[in-house]
């Protein structure tokens, strides 16, 4: 494939991309947890992290996911603790509320693709899941968290 023909492919996926994650947002906009804030959530899913981690990964400075850390410690969905090697370091876990929020919003953006995935034809599905090797290998690098790992 041409450095042209690789810069086109890239510039519609990013446009599907931005479609996907628009649609996703609009799943869950009636919900109690923004969509930013699931995204957080599910950083959390596999344990502690530290909150330098969490801004580093969902793209955003320190100051920002500390605002967003204090909104969700507020709502009850998370809380703050020490790394245990390092008592200087702030760290951040799921609370039960917070792992069910989680779970909820999950659940409805698989329904939901569930759903749009059954519409299309047979055909599709499977154009869709051989592709999926594909964007593993090409999202890997980003795939730091258990999160990340998952099929939602």
């Amino acid at each position: 494939m041409s450095d042209a023909a690789t810069r086109a492919l890239a510039e519609h996926f990013n446009a599907r991309l931005r479609d996907v994650v628009l649609l996703l947002r609009r799943v869950n906009a009636d919900q109690p947890v923004t969509s930013q804030q699931l995204a957080v959530l599910g950083s959390l899913d596999g344990g502690p992290r530290r909150m330098t981690e969490l801004a580093e990964e969902q793209g955003v400075r320190l100051p920002t996911m500390t605002a967003q850390i204090n909104r969700l410690e507020r709502d009850g969905l998370v809380r703050r603790g020490r790394d245990a090697a390092d008592a200087r370091v702030v760290t951040v876990e799921l609370t039960g509320a917070g792992a069910e929020h989680l779970r909820t919003g999950r659940a409805r953006r698989v329904d939901f693709l569930a759903d749009r995935l059954a519409a299309l034809s047979p055909d599709d599905r499977e154009a869709i899941a051989a592709a999926l090797p594909a964007l593993d290998r090409l999202f890997a690098p980003e795939r730091k968290t258990p999160y990340a790992r998952t099929t939602t």
